[in-house]
C-alpha cells in the first residue's frame, strides 16, 4: 500500500484514494463532501465512462429513437435540432438509460442481444475509465493544483478484476497509484438497497458469466421466451443475487487496500473526519 500506517497517511502530501464497493452505500457523497472542501479532486468513473467512453453510443441511440418521428427526422437531417446527452455527477441517468433491461419491447425492455452488446460497451468503457486513473491524478495537480485525490469508483469495478490473482493488471495499477477503500455494508444496509432496488429498479452492468447464468436461470425458473420476461422484473430477481455475488469480491479487493464501515462514512461530515477515519483503519490493518 502506497501509505504504510496512519501517521504516514495523516502526513502526506498528497492524499490519493480510490473509493469502491455498492452502490447505494456512501461512495460518491464522500466523494462530494471531500471535493466540497476545496482540496480534493474528484475523479468519477460513472461520469467519465458516460462523457468520454459512452457518450456517442448514447447520442447516437437518442438519434435513432428521433429519427422514427418525422418531425424530428426533418430537422435532425438539416442540421436544424442538436441532439446530446447532459450528463453531470449528480445525473449519470442518461448512461444507465442506454444500458436498459432485457426482455419485452412493449415494457421497454431490449433483445438480449442488443442488452449484452451494450453490456461489452460498457465494461470496456469502465475498464478504461479505471486505466485513466494515473492520468487524472496528474492532471489534477498539474491543470487545476489539486494535491488530493478520490476516485469514485462504479459498483461493477469487481467484475472486471481477479482480487485473488496478486498479479492482476488493474488492480495493480491502482493499488500503485492511490489507496483503495472498500465501502462496506452489513445485513441491515443490504435489505435496504434491495427495498431502494425493488421501489426504483435501474439497469446494472455485470460480469458476462454471471449475467449469461442468471439470464437464462431466470427463463428456466419462470418458463418464459425471451420476449415475454418483464424487464423489471428481471433485473429486480438479478439485483439480489449480484449482491451475494459480489461481497466476496469487494472483500477479496480490500487486501489491496483497507475497508471502512458504511455506519462510519455516514458519520463524516468534513475532510478531516474522513482522513481521522483512514489514518484509524490503516493502524488497525
Amino acid at each position: 500500500m502506497i501509505y504504510k500506517d496512519g501517521r504516514t497517511w495523516l502526513d502526506a502530501s498528497h492524499k490519493r484514494v480510490l473509493l469502491f464497493g455498492m452502490s447505494g452505500l456512501g461512495k460518491t457523497h464522500l466523494a462530494n463532501l471531500l471535493r466540497g472542501g476545496g482540496e480534493w479532486f474528484h475523479y468519477s468513473i460513472d461520469y467519465r465512462i458516460g462523457t468520454r467512453y459512452m457518450g456517442e453510443y448514447i447520442a447516437d441511440n437518442a438519434k435513432a429513437h428521433a429519427m422514427t418521428v418525422p418531425f424530428l427526422r426533418d430537422l435532425l437531417l438539416s442540421d436544424s435540432i442538436y441532439i446530446g446527452s447532459n450528463i453531470t455527477f449528480d445525473n449519470l441517468a442518461p448512461v444507465s438509460t442506454y444500458l436498459g433491461k432485457p426482455g419485452d419491447p412493449a415494457r421497454g425492455g431490449l433483445s438480449y442481444a442488443e442488452y449484452t452488446r451494450r453490456q461489452e460497451q460498457f465494461r470496456r468503457g469502465e475498464i478504461a475509465a479505471l486505466n485513466d486513473t494515473p492520468y487524472f491524478i496528474e492532471r489534477a495537480e498539474t491543470l487545476y493544483g489539486y494535491r488530493h485525490f478520490v476516485c469514485d469508483t462504479g459498483g461493477s469495478i469487481c467484475e472486471w478484476v481477479d482480487p485473488a490473482d496478486p498479479n492482476d493488471p488493474l488492480l495493480s495499477m491502482l493499488a500503485q497509484n492511490t489507496l483503495m477503500i472498500w465501502i462496506k455494508g452489513d445485513e441491515a444496509h443490504t435489505a435496504e438497497l434491495i427495498r431502494r432496488f425493488d421501489k426504483a429498479p435501474k439497469p446494472m452492468s455485470y460480469q458476462p458469466q454471471f449475467l449469461d447464468r442468471m439470464w437464462h436461470q431466470f427463463l428456466s425458473e419462470h418458463n418464459l421466451e425471451e420476449s415475454q420476461v418483464d424487464p423489471d422484473t428481471f433485473i429486480r430477481w438479478t439485483y439480489r443475487r449480484a449482491l451475494e455475488h459480489r461481497q466476496p469480491l469487494y472483500a477479496q479487493m480490500a487486501e489491496w487496500g483497507v475497508t471502512v464501515s458504511a455506519d462510519d462514512v455516514a458519520k463524516i461530515s468534513t475532510p478531516s473526519d474522513f482522513e481521522q477515519l483512514v489514518a484509524r483503519v490503516l493502524d488497525q490493518r
